[in-house]
């Protein structure tokens, strides 16, 4: 299959937007929101961000069987995509724009619609995008542009809250208004002017529940779950307490610790594209060691320097999004590379299910860094509510929490791949045989192009 091109690839990348706005604005400021404005405790507001997501990720499994089910006229992907729109809309504007005082019980719902919402975007979103692109290299291109898509919108909404809002809580409100402006915008670009093919299965076996133990254990993709864990729960960690850290540690306002974070983002439009570049010589799994590596490295050299020195924390800072661009896309580019694998071994494309097993771990991994470092916080001692005055001893313990989770998980990510197998060379000769096992199943002529989509007929397709 040709690659896609440019212009139909920017345009696929677009659901990108509020993936990547909401990377930022929920991770790092709503909690925080939620803690400081509107009352909530952090231990309760940790703990309903933990179990909305425990209780959440078991809808995963289903969705993608789902997923991997369906045989429309409108593709396999793209109707779930469009079904995501107001279920992910919806629920940003109620959590974003909350009024002050509502309870417990009001983030808890509303918070599991949206994790809903999001769940069906990025499975049918990545999931789309294995058959976007079907070789290793271009696997890099089509995720890294969809990183790049997401980077640009996580600076654009730190951009519209610091150009439009005059403090921390309509900082806030401008990112909701943001995301539920670019949610329907980005969903239907992607569905109107991407081409979807809907690939052949050489086995009549129904993909079921069962599958989604054989898919855990299967060791290449044990190894990107894992990884993908502790690559989630790094970061989480430390985006969970940034304007904390930043502000009672490192001596930095909320504006310019805001600018700081825009910069880390930033940096991730040049990593996305130089790490996606690396990969296709280095290969994907040594590229992402070499990220977590300099991700660690560059979280302990922050911790040295100097309070409220802002150059020096400016690069760090530009150092770090630099390497944890990569950690996202070359994590689902290569579960796209093992799903073939599995196809060729097993003749059922289960591809909806593989990232609903990524999708899975990560809400755990995101729930337990929410969890673990908002119960963590109160228990030695930081006050998060607006204006109380915290003692040293509280921020020398806001200082060790902060730093010890990051370098631990996100070094424990990068060890995982060592031993990984499936390199270019690798990968080239499964997709040689899927090719030609497609290729007699379903003839070239066979195949209807319906409104420029490539689509099964339906004899071929049952």
């Amino acid at each position: 299959m040709r690659p896609i091109s440019w212009p139909r690839l920017f345009a696929f990348s677009l659901p990108g937007l509020p993936i990547g706005a909401l990377a930022v604005a929920l991770s790092v400021y709503l909690p925080r929101y939620f803690a400081s404005h509107i009352g909530l405790s952090l231990v309760a507001v940790g703990a309903a961000f933990g179990v909305v997501r425990l209780v959440d990720m078991c809808f995963d499994p289903f969705i993608g069987l789902a997923m991997d089910h369906t045989k429309t006229r409108l593709g396999r992907y793209r109707l779930w995509l469009l079904l995501s729109a107001p279920l992910l809309a919806i629920p940003v504007y109620m959590l974003f724009l909350a009024p002050t005082g509502v309870p417990l019980s009001y983030l808890i719902g509303w918070l599991f619609i949206y994790y809903l919402g999001t769940s069906l975007v990025t499975l049918s979103h990545a999931s789309w995008a294995s058959v976007v692109a079907s070789n290793y290299n271009d696997r890099s291109r089509v995720f890294g542009t969809i990183q790049v898509t997401s980077i640009v919108a996580a600076t654009a909404v730190l951009v519209v809250a610091l150009v439009f809002a005059k403090d921390s809580v309509h900082a806030v409100q401008a990112m909701g208004w943001f995301i539920v402006v670019v949610t329907p915008l980005g969903i239907l670009m992607a569905s109107v002017f991407t081409p979807e093919r809907i690939v052949a299965e050489h086995s009549t076996e129904r993909v079921t529940l069962r599958d989604y133990w054989e898919m855990i254990t299967w060791p290449d993709m044990l190894r990107i779950v894992a990884s993908a864990f502790c690559l989630t729960l790094g970061p989480g960690w430390m985006s969970a307490m940034y304007l904390f850290y930043f502000h009672d540690s490192r001596g930095f306002s909320f504006q310019v610790s805001t600018a700081l974070l825009g910069l880390y983002i930033v940096a991730g439009v040049f990593g996305a594209a130089s790490l996606s570049w690396a990969a296709t010589r280095l290969g994907k799994h040594r590229t992402l060691m070499a990220a977590s590596t300099v991700y660690s490295l560059g979280l302990i050299v922050l911790s040295l320097l100097p309070k409220g020195a802002l150059l020096p924390a400016a690069a760090m800072m530009f150092l770090l999004g630099f390497a944890a661009s990569g950690f996202v896309l070359l994590g689902r580019a290569m579960c796209a590379d093992v799903g073939d694998a599995i196809r060729l071994a097993k003749g059922k494309h289960r591809q909806s299910l593989l990232f609903a097993l990524m999708t899975s771990v990560e809400k755990i991994a995101s729930a337990l860094s929410i969890f673990f470092t908002f119960t963590i916080l109160g228990f030695v001692g930081y006050q998060a509510k607006e204006g109380v005055h915290n003692t040293p001893t509280a921020i020398h313990n806001l200082e060790l929490v902060y730093l010890l989770g990051p370098i631990t998980f996100v070094m424990l990510g990068g060890a995982c791949y060592f031993g990984y197998k499936m390199d270019r060379k690798r990968h080239a000769e499964i997709r040689t045989e899927l090719d030609a096992r497609d290729a007699a199943i379903i003839p070239a002529a066979a195949l209807e192009t319906l409104g420029g989509d490539v689509v099964m007929p339906p004899a071929a397709a049952e």
